[in-house]
């Protein structure tokens, strides 16, 4: 990858779309991970103004350090880099004391994670709002369009993504080119939705360069009994999450009523 190239094509299609959408920059939720280190870096080079956010939930420190040091590290390079800390703990755990729950604690664990999200979405709108700003996703594409690793109208509602069209391996190659931090570039991917120390990889039962791999094969239109052993299995992992996951790929089903009925 000419990552000089695909920076500069990135960041020109940022900017472009937000002078043509008429607002003012960007808003980017900071994890303290590689995808969002990378998508508030590209945005920050636009020129526009950057609102980085922090959100934390019952977030593990080495997360929150990592988003801070991020955070300073633009805010250090770009003077037209701005920072929120919206600590939703409280909203978290209100909300959890309001709904009602069963006894199946794996569901009731995946619900709340998605919630955390979604909260987290609620709060990057408004912000955008008040800034006359857009929402730039964080999504790359094995997650976005591969595996379907994200929540519905939670890190999935967003009105840009510009580092979609990148596969894992690509937005580390990127990030060290526009130099986020190594602490960031060598953390283990975590969505931090959990409250605890689960990795994206044992969510999902494999690696990014395994699903990588996967994605290119059935792109290839390779089916399992082209392989063996760990590939086999890698495979038919993705094929099952890229299956079951297709709802948030798609358009949102409309019921279309006969004419005849109207």
């Amino acid at each position: 990858m000419n990552t000089e190239k695909v920076s500069e094509y990135i960041i020109n299609w940022l900017k472009e779309y937000a002078i043509n959408a008429n607002v003012n920059g960007f808003v980017v939720g900071v994890s303290g991970g590689i995808d969002s280190a990378l998508t508030s870096s590209l945005c920050a080079k636009t020129g526009l103004p950057t609102l980085c956010v922090e959100m934390p939930i019952h977030q593990a420190e080495c997360q929150v350090s990592r988003a801070k040091e991020h955070i300073s590290q633009l805010k250090a390079n770009f003077k037209n880099v701005s920072e929120e800390r919206v600590d939703l703990t409280t909203v978290f755990d209100t909300f959890i004391d309001v709904v009602p729950t069963i006894n199946d604690s794996s569901k009731v664990d995946l619900s709340l994670a998605n919630t955390r999200a979604r909260l987290r979405m609620t709060s990057l709108y408004y912000l955008a709002g008040i800034h006359n700003s857009i929402v730039a996703g964080t999504g790359n594409k094995v997650e976005d369009f591969g595996v379907g690793f994200y929540t519905k109208y939670g890190d999935g509602g967003v009105d840009v993504s510009p580092i979609a069209d990148l596969m894992k391996s690509e937005v580390y190659e990127l990030a060290a080119y526009l130099g986020v931090p190594d602490s960031i570039q060598i953390a283990a991917p975590t969505d931090g939705l959990f409250g605890d120390s689960r990795t994206d990889e044992d969510q999902l039962g494999a690696s990014y360069d395994e699903l990588e791999w996967a994605m290119n094969m059935q792109n290839l239109k390779k089916d399992e009994n082209d392989f063996t052993g760990r590939q086999k299995e890698v495979f038919n992992i993705y094929r099952k999450l890229n299956s079951t996951n297709q709802h948030k790929m798609q358009p949102i089903p409309v019921c279309i009523i006969p004419k005849d009925f109207l």
